[in-house]
């Protein structure tokens, strides 16, 4: 067992993550629970709004950008985050070229109106989205969003693999630092195909090193008396102050949504 002295070490950083901004604003000092639920909400709304309210969707970013400033999270902090999104731009700059419908002229290239309005649609859906949830993992801590989804009532065992997998991510990086370098102190670089098989192997290895890992930690667990179900060890609670100020932003876009399927 002494080799799992690395759980340790992995759950020391289940507070933090590298999305996560520090600091004492008023978005962070909500209950995590409350700014889950503003989240999704907001999400919600955000996907049920028609397409063709253009306006509607530049009024949703204003209303990120004022939760952006009230929970002190930088616009370049934001922005970089939303390069995660940066596959599903290049799907929906290629719809207007494949999708089939009525055509229109735009700098001399003929582009199809259905795959612009669904590019579109993509687009800023897709963005706000991606914002929403980057402005609540830089307000909240992982451990916190883990008891937020526990007062939400997620499924324990949903909220188990997840909390398992934050903690252990840490310790199957380092493993695979650790195999790096190995291969490299004996003077492999992989640099073509004919190296894909020393790879293959190497995450077979890994694979197999995180499987053995996970018995002995289950065991470990069970011989402590693990039942299936983990202790609430910080019980996280809200009053309706903290929930009417997690539910402005949702309810303002809600309005702006309900607004854009009436004009």
């Amino acid at each position: 067992m002494a080799r799992d002295g690395g759980a340790s070490h992995a759950g020391g950083h289940g507070g933090a993550h590298k999305l996560y901004r520090h600091g004492d604003s008023p978005v962070h000092e909500l209950p995590p629970h409350c700014k889950i639920a503003a989240a999704l909400g907001f999400v919600f709304v955000v996907a049920s709004t028609p397409r063709e309210a253009v306006w509607a969707f530049g009024l949703y970013a204003v209303l990120l950008g004022v939760v952006a400033a009230a929970a002190r999270v930088p616009a370049a902090f934001l922005l970089k985050r939303l390069l995660i999104e940066i596959p599903f731009v290049a799907f929906a700059l290629l719809m207007p070229f494949v999708v089939p419908g009525e055509r229109t002229e735009l700098l001399g290239v003929s582009l199809s109106v259905p795959g612009l309005w669904g590019a579109w649609n993509i687009l800023a859906k897709g963005t706000l989205g991606v914002a929403a949830s980057v402005l609540l993992a830089s307000t909240t801590e992982l451990r916190s969003l883990l008891l937020g989804l526990q007062r939400l009532k997620l499924p324990p065992l949903m909220v188990q693999i997840a909390s398992f997998m934050i903690r252990y991510g840490d310790v199957i990086t380092d493993e695979m630092r650790r195999m790096s370098i190995a291969r490299r102190s004996r003077g492999f670089e992989a640099r073509g195909v004919r190296h894909w098989g020393v790879l293959a192997k190497s995450a077979g290895a890994l694979f197999i090193r995180s499987y053995e890992r996970g018995e002995r930690v289950h065991l470990a667990m069970v011989s402590r008396g693990y039942a299936g179900t983990m202790p609430v060890i910080d019980e996280v609670t809200a009053d309706r102050a903290d929930w009417a100020r997690a539910a402005a932003p949702p309810l303002t876009a809600l309005a702006v949504c309900l607004l854009g399927w009436t004009l």
